[in-house]
């Protein structure tokens, strides 16, 4: 069962986890980051900058949006996320730093992410003229089924 006093311990570990993540990609781990990791590194969702300062007051009710959006900044730099402009003038952050692909559903708007190799694209090496460093596709339409649990 679990008590309050478990669920306080729980917490804690999890703080310490997210500072040694941020102190093993040369982040100081202040209480502000923590937060902001709390939330952003453990998500499934791809949430915009607003979004995450929301979530973030929810627990840390005084940080600031311009703390939250450095945070994010600085975690994209080192490597922690990834941002991405998947919808026309949003940018939203993405815990998963693998090679994937992402799909829209246009009737919820959530982004899902979408194994690399269950995508083939062909021939990006050949595309004269260009050279490529990365590439992502990204598909829109309507989610037909539910995902099936293991």
């Amino acid at each position: 069962m679990l008590t309050i006093s478990r669920f306080i311990l729980s917490l804690n570990a999890m703080q310490r986890d997210d500072a040694s993540v941020l102190k093993d990609h040369g982040i100081s781990p202040s209480a502000q980051r923590v937060a902001v990791a709390q939330y952003v590194l453990h998500t499934d969702d791809h949430p915009s900058a607003d979004e995450v300062w929301t979530r973030v007051r929810e627990r840390f009710p005084l940080v600031s949006r311009a703390t939250v959006y450095n945070t994010l900044n600085l975690f994209v730099k080192k490597g922690l996320l990834r941002h991405f402009v998947l919808t026309e003038g949003r940018v939203v952050f993405d815990p998963n730093t693998d090679d994937h692909h992402h799909f829209i559903d246009d009737t919820s708007g959530k982004i899902h992410d979408v194994p690399w190799d269950a995508v083939r694209v062909s021939n990006v090496s050949k595309l004269d003229g260009f050279e490529v460093r990365e590439y992502q596709v990204v598909m829109h339409g309507k989610r037909t089924r539910k995902k099936k649990r293991n």
